[in-house]
């Protein structure tokens, strides 16, 4: 019975998909046109300027977020990138992250709002996101591609979903924790309720709706090498292609890179708290 059971599940998820792929490809086909789009008009917007230029601005916003040392280490590890032969494989993958991580606070942003003011909401959603963030991320891929091919839009899929968890946990958990004190100050001024959200709502929320990017990007990261299987280009498509002709130096430089970008990332949005905000 449980055989039976799960077959008939399994089969009316195909159906599923191939009524959704035949009946709506429009909207699949008109959704991958939007998404190819906006990644390369980011990919133009890093991609063009030459690579000493990105180091450059790369090591000043680390120097300025940072600190000194930190800054010319980043400038350093985009030069190494540079050097490596991997820099329009970096530029691809950095693109492919900002993208994601753009359409990700678009949407986790607002809905992460929403669960922080509506009591009860958290309940509803907190099983959603777990489930999310507990199934292995390349699953996510398998849909995307019965739905959207192979290329750049299955991959901004995939890390858009793996990303949101988060950033979504990290926003509510933050305009929930305004304190109560501050809440009945400001109902006292008389403040509206947009005047409460972003003068004392959002300042005490913002250390955790910036950690919750921060958890974000580095999902992102992690999903967009996963997504170098779909064709999404960037170091994932190096590193799968090293794997498969056994190019071990070549996946050991694309590696490099990854850990260079994911770090210079990191600890540039973690330095856009100021030290007076931070938890």
């Amino acid at each position: 019975m449980a055989d039976g059971f799960v077959e008939g599940f399994d089969n009316t998820v195909d159906d599923a998909l191939f009524w959704l792929s035949d009946n709506a490809d429009f909207l699949f086909d008109g959704a991958r046109v939007v998404l190819d789009g906006f990644y390369r008009l980011v990919l133009d917007g890093v991609g063009w300027p030459p690579a000493w230029t990105i180091a450059l601005i790369g090591g000043a916003l680390g120097w300025w977020l940072v600190g000194r040392g930190f800054g010319a280490l980043a400038a350093l590890g985009l030069g190494l990138c540079w050097a490596t032969g991997l820099w329009p494989e970096t530029m691809d993958t950095l693109a492919l992250v900002i993208s994601a991580m753009l359409i990700t606070l678009a949407l986790a942003l607002p809905l992460g709002v929403l669960v922080g003011y509506t009591t009860g909401l958290d309940r509803l959603i907190e099983p959603v996101l777990d489930l999310v963030q507990t199934l292995p991320p390349y699953i996510y891929l398998l849909p995307a591609i019965a739905l959207l091919g192979y290329g750049t839009a299955t991959a901004l899929v995939a890390t858009v979903i793996v990303a949101m968890p988060p950033v979504i946990r990290l926003t509510a958990l933050g305009i929930r924790q305004t304190p109560e004190a501050f809440r009945e100050l400001g109902e006292a001024s008389g403040v509206n309720g947009w005047q409460m959200f972003t003068k004392i709502r959002l300042p005490f929320a913002l250390p955790s709706i910036m950690a919750g990017i921060n958890q974000g990007l580095m999902m992102a990261f992690g999903m967009v090498v996963i997504a170098g299987i779909v064709g999404s280009g960037g170091l994932g498509k190096t590193i799968y292609d090293a794997i498969r002709t056994l190019d071990i130096a070549k996946s050991i430089d694309a590696a490099i890179a990854i850990v260079i970008l994911t770090m210079i990332i990191d600890r540039i949005t973690q330095g856009l708290v100021p030290p007076k905000e931070k938890a």
